[in-house]
Formats: structure tokens, sequence, C-alpha cells
């Protein structure tokens, strides 16, 4: 009997290029402009790779209240969550404090499994995503562990004082202007605050959203950052803003 070979799997090498044949060259999730490809594990710097988000970054350097609205996938929370982590690993703050709404498109936490943060726990999950790309599992359920690093939703924000912090505000389009109002006013010393979302994809009911009102009463105030980032901002895959302009 002859001894069957055990057929080989082709490398990752094998497929690299392959995945967006749809536009050949133009887009790569692990690289900035001008810079080679690069394992995502060893991305830990990251920049700016278009004139709106280095706006952001700037934004978020110099004040410490910052507004930030634009569609899906224009790097929004991603980049306030770097800025987290950054001042964290600095030492400009001892904690980073994540909230969102707890509204889904559509949905409602009574149809969810399991405790109160179990049912809160799909609606974390985008953050816990950006945490981990940046930190890695491990460290991040260390930080979690030692209180280094808080997410939390909104409802859970009220009568805190967050003092020496950074703070970001994810999906504000879907909190209330009462909400934002609460959220804005728990900024203590030391601490920086982004509010993230955009006002076009708000899942509460026409009028309710109150992140586009909020933003025209802060853009009266110079010392706060308002940044309003464009489809042509966007870093997803490039059918993301080619849908965005038909729907």
């Amino acid at each position: 009997m002859t001894k069957r070979t055990r057929p080989t799997a082709p490398s990752p090498a094998a497929h690299k290029g392959t995945v967006h044949k749809l536009f050949p060259g133009t887009w790569d999730p692990t690289t900035s402009a001008g810079e080679p490809a690069r394992d995502q594990s060893y991305i830990r710097k990251v920049k700016p790779r278009s004139p709106n988000q280095e706006r952001l970054m700037e934004a978020i350097a110099r004040h410490s209240l910052i507004v930030a609205s634009g569609p899906a996938g224009t790097g929004k929370t991603y980049l306030a969550i770097s800025a987290a982590v950054e001042a964290m690993e600095s030492g400009k703050v001892e904690r980073i404090i994540l909230s969102r709404p707890a509204i889904g498109a559509g949905e409602s936490l009574g149809f969810l499994p399991g405790d109160l943060m179990e049912k809160m726990a799909p609606y974390l999950r985008p953050l816990y995503d950006c945490l981990g790309d940046r930190l890695g599992g491990k460290r991040l359920k260390q930080a979690m562990a030692d209180g280094d690093i808080e997410i939390a939703p909104v409802g859970f924000m009220r009568g805190r004082t967050l003092n020496n912090a950074f703070v970001v505000i994810d999906e504000a389009q879907n909190c209330t202007y009462a909400q934002l109002k609460m959220l804005l006013t728990r900024l203590g010393w030391h601490s920086t605050m982004v509010i993230t979302g955009d006002p076009e994809q708000t899942d509460l009911l026409p009028g309710m959203s109150g992140l586009a009102e909020v933003t025209r009463r802060l853009s009266a105030l110079p010392d706060i950052g308002i940044v309003h980032l464009e489809e042509r901002d966007i870093v997803r895959h490039p059918m993301v803003g080619a849908m965005l302009t038909v729907l």
C-alpha cells in the first residue's frame, strides 16, 4: 500500500494581493500612504490617511473637548482610541473611559440573554476590537482588570466626574440632547473627551438625536475642536465610500 501524502495548504503569501482584486494596488488596511506593507502586529503608531484625519489628530492634541462627526469608516473611533492609548502609555492620563449608548439598529436589550453587562457586550464590541488592535488581547484584559481601561454604557456615566482620563463617547448620534449635555459635564481636570458620531445614521426617532444641535452650539466656543470628516476620508474598503454615495 502506498503512503498517502497530505495536501499542502498554500501559504498566506500565495494569496497576498488577491483579496482586493476590484481595486488592485490602491488599498491595504495594514499600510499608510507611501509606506511598505508591514505586519499588523507591529503597527503601533497610527498615522492620518487624509487631511481631515490629520485635523482630527491635531485637534485631539490641542483641545480638551473634541467633536468628530462624519460617515462610517472615516476612522473617527479608531483615531480617538489610538490617541487615548498613546496618552495613557505616555503618562498624560491615568485611565481610558469609553462609552456608547445601548441602542442598536432596530433592536433592544431585552431580546439578548444574560445579565446587564452580558446584554451590553454586543454594543460595546466595536470598542473592544479597536482596543485589542492597539494593545493586544493580553494587555487589554490586564488593563481592564486593573481598572486602567473602563468600557461602560452611557447610562452609567451620570453623576461622575472624570478626572485625569481620556474619555471617548462613541456613536453619539444615538444620544439625545439631554444625554450629551450630561456627558459633556462629566469632563474633569486634566482630561480629554472625544465625541464621535454620524448625524446621518441615528437609530433614534426623527428629531431625537442631539449630536447635530450640540455640535452647532459648541462650534461657537474657540477652545473646542470641531472636526467634520467626509466620504473622501473613508479608509475601509473602497466599496464603502462608493456605496455611501448612492445609499
